[in-house]
């Protein structure tokens, strides 16, 4: 695991992802230079990073799938690292359960994610099946997971006040770049975002903070896997009575364990993903769940073996981040045509919004 002092930096990120060096290091008792330092060694091992996602409003104008795909044999990691390149599938993870692979699909669409399961993802060599659920709702997601190694007060002094949005969104081209350039560098100025974009350090600060205060933009700290307080993660089939669902899911999300908790349109009307500090303590938080919630019946469990991409990052086989894909889920394309070779060199190219960028890695 990560020192405790990384674990802090790592919490007080989660706490307010853009905060000053300066404010960050005076909270935690360290110096900015400090602090800086120890965060960009983080991000250079692959330790740690920031992501930048769609959220709220903008969220829910997107479609999310969840696939379970079964492979030929010796085929699920190949198959993974060929869905990891596209720009669509923000999440794939090779499991231990009734499938090999379980990806996450985005597109603006439910046509557009129909196409890119039917003339993308099943066509694909080594695919045996698939098994597609769409999500109507995402009731809590993994930014609101946190290492918990600061304290309450600490949290506090560095999260920023909520905004009130007034008005509906109006998603526009420079909303979706400064979302991009965000997935670059979460931390980027108005100025250097301005500069990158071409346009006004004024027009992208007001943009900024429209977005970011309104959650339209979510911005997440990560830690490997491997090196977190919670490496392990098992993703719960449940089922709840359709009066019930939505307090299920309340409660779901107040626990710690808990990653991402979502409506889905299967035989399971409820998906939670979880962070355990070991397999052996899944017995132990689906006993509690029975207690807490009689009427909740677990239809269905698997644990990640490995996790390929999470949130648009490429994992390495230590689990470290080793590069980035895009979250451009309005990529053009939409799953057509693109397979093998050619999928992976237009993400090299950038084609689409969905270039693979390499992490910087110690020699």
């Amino acid at each position: 695991m990560l020192s405790e002092s990384d674990l802090k930096l790592v919490d007080a990120l989660q706490a307010s992802p853009r905060v000053p060096w300066s404010a960050l290091g005076r909270t935690l008792g360290i110096g900015a230079a400090t602090a800086a330092r120890h965060w960009d060694g983080l991000v250079e091992r692959g330790e740690a990073w920031l992501t930048a996602y769609p959220g709220g409003e903008l969220r829910a104008r997107l479609t999310l799938a969840l696939v379970e795909i079964d492979c030929g044999p010796g085929e699920p990691l190949r198959v993974a690292r060929e869905l990891a390149a596209d720009p669509h599938v923000p999440t794939v993870e090779y499991v231990a359960g009734h499938c090999d692979l379980l990806a996450h699909v985005v597109a603006p669409t439910l046509r557009e994610v129909s196409d890119y399961v039917i003339h993308r993802l099943s066509r694909l060599p080594g695919v045996t099946a698939t098994r597609t659920v769409i999500s109507p709702r995402l009731f809590a997601e993994g930014s609101r997971w946190r290492v918990r190694a600061i304290s309450p007060g600490q949290r506090r002094a560095l999260t920023p006040a909520a905004a009130t949005a007034n008005g509906a969104l109006r998603f526009t081209d420079l909303d979706r770049a400064l979302l991009l350039a965000l997935g670059e560098d979460a931390r980027a100025s108005a100025a250097a975002l301005a500069q990158s974009l071409g346009v006004g350090a004024s027009t992208v600060r007001r943009r900024l903070d429209a977005l970011l205060g309104r959650g339209a933009i979510h911005l997440r700290c990560e830690i490997a896997r491997p090196l977190s307080p919670a490496p392990v993660t098992a993703t719960l089939w449940l089922r709840v009575p359709p009066d019930k669902l939505e307090a299920t899911a309340r409660t779901l999300g107040q626990l710690p364990e808990i990653r991402m908790c979502a409506a889905v349109s299967g035989a399971a009307n409820l998906c939670a993903v979880v962070w355990l500090r070991s397999q052996h303590d899944t017995v132990e938080l689906e006993s509690g769940l029975a207690a807490q919630l009689p009427w909740l019946e677990i239809v269905d469990r698997a644990v990640t073996l490995r996790c390929v991409k999470l949130m648009g990052r490429l994992m390495d086989d230590a689990g470290r981040s080793a590069g980035r894909v895009p979250l451009d889920f309005w990529a053009g394309g939409g799953g057509r045509g693109r397979t093998g070779a050619a999928a992976r060199g237009a993400a090299r190219r950038g084609g689409g919004g969905g270039g693979v960028f390499p992490c910087p890695r110690p020699a």
